[in-house]
């Protein structure tokens, strides 16, 4: 398999299966470097197995791709990937230099410039202070900081993180954002996948969606969000007068917000004095894409056939 320069991952029909269990149906998506890249979908998808495979920990039983130039599971290319896996344990009486210590052998880093680099990141994931603490007292937030330290160990070509802010009160997660986008600002590609779509939102480049182990979606943000739509937010609209908006646009009803995609701003006032014309009241409007959250559910609805609100 050919890959275009400056893709770190590239995949092609990729297929896994356990026994009867078709994990993944047939992957394909491209990540480039110095890019953070949403991996997202909902519960068994097959995000893990795909990251498993991309790893090396798994053998693929159809498809093709290079992870950083090389076939999939290259010892060398392994050698620059970082990665946090969601659930993850460190020995609880090792210091936190000493897990970073253990990881650098694995990579083969040399040990004349660990010193150095272990300061950087330590002090680059908000424990500066705590490199000589043993891990087993560190809280759940502060061992997540930590294996983000070590997913970065070694400046990697490429970084996988599997919710890495699950733990992570408003400051943390925001830190985690800085930390990313300096990965990508050195030229890294980051593979972010996250349940917290309001972060994905913020930090990433590109993502693709994923559900039943194939991508529904792909693009940048705006490209997977498309059309923007309006948000009127009412009280007393009741289904079957919102079905009445759609020569206005293709309307949405949740019970308190009206949606209406492809709404030209000119005709923003007609709506609302139609609503105001079926007794609705009229709280608030505001234009703008969709959020990732809602996107998401509709396409993995429409991927699986459900309607369903």
């Amino acid at each position: 398999m050919i890959t275009e320069p400056g893709l770190v991952i590239d995949v092609a029909d990729l297929r896994k299966r356990y026994g009867r269990v078709q994990a993944l149906s047939g992957l394909t998506m491209t990540v480039r470097a110095g890019e953070i890249f949403g991996f997202l979908g909902p519960n068994g998808a097959g995000k893990t197995t795909a990251v498993k495979l991309l790893l090396g920990l798994s053998r693929r039983t159809g498809g093709q791709g290079t992870v950083l130039g090389r076939p999939i599971g290259d010892r060398e290319a392994r050698r620059r990937i970082g990665y946090l896996p969601e659930l993850f344990r460190f020995q609880p009486w090792l210091r936190a230099r000493e897990v970073l210590d253990l990881h650098a052998d694995l990579i083969g880093m040399p040990r004349s410039g660990r010193k150095p680099a272990f300061d950087a990141v330590l002090e680059l994931v908000g424990l500066a202070e705590r490199g000589g603490t043993a891990v087993g007292g560190f809280s759940k937030g502060m061992q997540q900081r930590l294996g983000i330290g070590v997913a970065l160990v070694g400046d990697p070509a490429l970084v996988i993180l599997d919710e890495p802010t699950s733990a992570l009160d408003p400051i943390g997660r925001m830190d985690v954002r800085g930390i990313l986008r300096s990965a990508r600002d050195r030229g890294a590609a980051v593979l972010l996948n996250s349940h917290l779509l309001t972060e994905v939102e913020q930090v990433c480049d590109r993502l693709a969606i994923v559900d039943r182990g194939v991508v529904i979606a792909e693009g940048s943000l705006g490209d997977v969000l498309g059309a923007r739509e309006t948000r009127i937010r009412v009280e007393g609209l009741e289904p079957p007068g919102a079905a009445r908006l759609a020569r206005f646009g293709t309307p949405r009803f949740d019970g308190r917000d009206l949606f209406i995609r492809d709404l030209p701003e000119a005709q923003v006032p007609e709506v609302v004095a139609e609503l105001v014309g079926m007794g609705v009241r009229v709280h608030e409007v505001a234009s703008g894409r969709e959020s990732l959250e809602a996107r998401f559910l509709e396409l993995v609805r429409g991927h699986r056939g459900d309607t369903a609100a």
